[in-house]
């Protein structure tokens, strides 16, 4: 018996599409991973890139449970002594809508280049349209 593993050259590259509209954050987010990961393959290899192409729309509509709208953070820091910046989740929503979703998404891909390779294959938009009609998207339902 022989494990086979699977390279990116040999596995078709789709395009899938999502819509966030009233879909819980944490939700959306672990299907999106999983989708970019390729985990719900059978050619899943956990080394190399076999996931798809994931387009979010309507990202400006996405919903949080409970009262994460209230206390939920978005933490970064400059590098400099007190350079620490926290914005609230209400407050992101308003600026950049699509930095929430690729925030949720990024947190559980794997912290290496690998991880940093499947996150560019994510394009999120804030609202219903997206330029890539002409890799003919197929619908995803979360």
């Amino acid at each position: 018996m022989k494990t086979t593993m699977f390279t990116k050259k040999e596995t078709p590259e789709r395009w899938l599409v999502v819509d966030a509209e009233e879909k819980i954050l944490g939700r959306l987010a672990t299907k999106v991973a999983r989708k970019l990961r390729g985990k719900d393959s059978p050619m899943f290899t956990p080394h190399d890139d076999v996931g798809d192409n994931v387009i979010v729309v309507n990202a400006s509509k996405v919903a949080v449970s409970g009262t994460k709208s209230e206390y939920k953070y978005y933490h970064s820091h400059s590098g400099y002594h007190g350079g620490a910046k926290k914005v609230p989740y209400e407050v992101m929503m308003e600026r950049a809508p699509e930095r929430v979703i690729i925030q949720a998404v990024k947190g559980m891909l794997p912290k290496n280049r690998l991880g940093r390779a499947l996150l560019r294959k994510l394009h999120v938009y804030a609202g219903p349209t997206h330029p890539h009609e002409a890799q003919k998207p197929e619908s995803l339902s979360v």
